[in-house]
């Protein structure tokens, strides 16, 4: 289990507010990610955060989260409706910190990339409209060739032919449309695009996050979803250094993995389930927060996120096939607050 970070000795040489940060750390807001809440009405729903202590929400645009609780169209065509409806989060001292259009924008059938490519576009105007700095998604995949009809998720770059429709996606998919991506968002004052790190999507774990970044500029980020990243082999830890040291975490999903050592000796990672009916076979599922790690080892996130200066929220995503939704998110939210408020010993 990862310890707690370290931090270098000279690090109040190279950043003179660095004692400053360590002595006062940010409280980092606790929020929900809203399609848990896809049965409730727009005020049932805030009036459920409110209940449980949450202090911000991501909110769903369109794509595969859906936009229950955001009529999309309606608001970015009329700016008062837009203000009212944003209104209906601040009276109740509730931040709306990401807006969420986690689709397929480089699907190669062209009416599926051109839907997601559209609510992307719309999404920057809405934050636009209310301020909002943080939009969050998916990179999208690809076809592996031109003439495809279904994307082709390649992670492999052997037998060559993997190597060379790899390369293709890169150069003529991907950094094309997040260059354009990237640039109308800075247009309309948006620097901030957090990309889940996904598998079935280009961008899966730090290194091709960063290969994005590098090839289209720092607009592009990480929406930081651990959950994705265990079963990687992945270091919390590290990985919150990492990326959070070159300022390319803009937002973070709390959403937990369990594993189950009696499947995964035998099958490997590569064999996820996400129904209940399936868990007997399964090398590892989705949970609650606190649920596949320890409270401890959460604590430790927690810590790492405050020691990078990470500037957005911590936004539980519930997607546990044994607790229902809102079930998970108030379990979720109950750790998160005890942890948090141990660092900063309230």
């Amino acid at each position: 289990m990862p310890g707690w970070p370290v931090v270098p000795n000279d690090s109040a040489a190279q950043n003179p507010t660095a004692s400053t940060n360590a002595a006062k750390p940010r409280k980092i807001p606790i929020g929900v990610f809203d399609p848990v809440y896809a049965d409730l009405s727009m005020d049932a729903m805030l009036d459920t955060v409110v209940a449980l202590g949450l202090e911000a929400m991501e909110i769903g645009t369109g794509g595969y989260p859906d936009n229950k609780h955001c009529p999309l169209d309606e608001l970015v065509a009329d700016s008062a409706k837009a203000k009212a409806w944003h209104k209906k989060f601040t009276d109740r001292n509730i931040q709306v910190a990401t807006l969420s259009c986690h689709g397929n924008p480089i699907h190669p059938d062209p009416k599926h990339a051109a839907r997601d490519a559209d609510t992307f576009r719309k999404t920057v105007l809405l934050a636009e409209m209310i301020g909002v700095k943080v939009i969050v998604g998916f990179s999208g995949c690809p076809g592996g060739a031109p003439g495809d009809t279904q994307p082709n998720w390649i992670t492999y770059r052997w037998p060559p032919e993997y190597a060379q429709a790899m390369d293709w996606q890169w150069k003529e998919k991907v950094i094309p449309y997040w260059k354009e991506a990237a640039k109308f968002a800075r247009a309309h004052g948006v620097y901030r695009l957090a990309l889940e790190m996904h598998p079935n999507f280009v961008v899966y774990n730090p290194r091709t996050l960063m290969r994005l970044r590098e090839a289209v500029g720092e607009e592009i980020g990480a929406n930081n979803d651990l959950s994705h990243l265990f079963w990687q082999g992945c270091d919390p830890v590290e990985v919150i250094h990492l990326l959070g040291k070159q300022g390319a975490i803009f937002h973070a999903h709390m959403k937990d993995t369990v594993f189950f050592p009696e499947n995964l000796n035998k099958y490997g990672v590569l064999n996820f389930s996400f129904e209940a009916n399936d868990l007997a076979l399964a090398s590892e599922t989705f949970r609650a927060v606190g649920y596949g790690h320890s409270a401890s080892l959460w604590k430790s996130v927690i810590k790492a996120y405050m020691d990078v200066g990470y500037e957005g929220i911590l936004s539980i995503e519930n997607e546990d096939p044994i607790l229902p939704g809102p079930v998970g998110v108030e379990r979720a939210a109950y750790v998160l607050k005890n942890v948090r408020n141990e660092i900063l010993g309230a």
